[in-house]
């Protein structure tokens, strides 16, 4: 009994902390989300209940901005895990720079999101960036190419940028998953004639699987709260608005808290489902 107390003791400054910064600010969220409240008219606070949900579900704003997002979603998991794997494999190489490289690795996570997105901005800017200057150069364009001003190229530009970002953070995940498997597997493989390939289909994907999982959901849940990115590459223009930053701009900008407060809601249920998956496959790798 006393060993229990003792213990809640040491857990009591960490729950207090969770109950103030944590628990409070998503209660109150929640309150707000069922008021109409808009802070230019204070004076006129009311609940509606769920109505802010069911006007920001029906409204065709929502549904272009859930669009970009689930485009930027699906294309930095792809991009994500594609080059991941590949850098993880070359990684687990033993080379004389090995270490180095790794390190190297690590610095796109390393810088701030919004340098980062920064840095990119100069590479596809609209006028005379380096990818225009590049393409003219080789004379495979005539004129400039307006990259961050189209829909299709500015989204996928923004699913490379948080790739770049996110890229060492799931290579050191996937490196982590290749160093785990028994090496004496694969020298057994090779004697019974299997090749590169069907090693790494039948033995090395398999064994990694609970690793990529892991990998994946975090990079989803990055995905799906992405700001700074699209902010440094093209301000809050209505073209390559995501979920989070129409919740930004419609509660910062048109000073409605209430349905502010909502659309924050509907981004936190989807980054907590993808969460919840999150919480699953770090269990399937404990028990792997």
């Amino acid at each position: 009994m006393k060993k229990e107390r003792f213990a809640y003791t040491l857990l009591m400054p960490m729950l207090l902390v969770m109950l103030v910064l944590v628990i409070y600010p998503i209660v109150e969220t929640f309150s707000y989300s069922l008021k109409k409240w808009k802070l230019s008219k204070p004076g006129s606070i009311k609940f509606i209940g769920l109505k802010n949900y069911i006007t920001i579900l029906g409204s065709k704003s929502f549904l272009y901005s859930l669009g970009n997002t689930v485009y930027i979603l699906v294309a930095v998991v792809l991009i994500t895990t594609i080059i991941s794997v590949s850098v993880a494999l070359f990684l687990n190489i033993k080379v004389k720079f090995s270490g180095f490289l790794l390190a190297l690795a690590i610095v796109p996570w390393a810088t701030p999101p919004f340098v980062n997105a920064l840095l990119w901005k100069f590479v596809f800017y609209s006028g005379y960036g380096f990818l225009n200057k590049l393409l003219l150069n080789l004379h495979l364009i005539s004129e400039p190419v307006s990259w961050l001003d189209n829909r299709n190229s500015l989204l996928f530009i923004v699913s490379l940028v948080v790739s770049y970002r996110l890229i060492p953070f799931m290579s050191l995940i996937c490196l982590a998953g290749r160093q785990s498997i028994d090496e004496s597997l694969m020298e057994a493989a090779r004697i019974d004639g299997a090749g590169a390939f069907m090693i790494f289909r039948k033995i090395i994907s398999p064994l990694m699987l609970p690793f990529l999982a892991v990998g994946i959901t975090q990079t989803s849940i990055s995905a799906i709260n992405v700001f700074d990115e699209i902010v440094a590459l093209s301000g809050y223009s209505d073209i390559g608005k995501s979920l989070l930053i129409e919740s930004y701009m419609i509660t910062f900008n048109f000073l409605e808290f209430g349905k502010g407060s909502a659309y924050t809601y509907i981004v936190m249920i989807l980054a907590g489902i993808l969460g919840f998956v999150y919480i699953k496959s770090l269990n399937k790798e404990l028990e792997y």
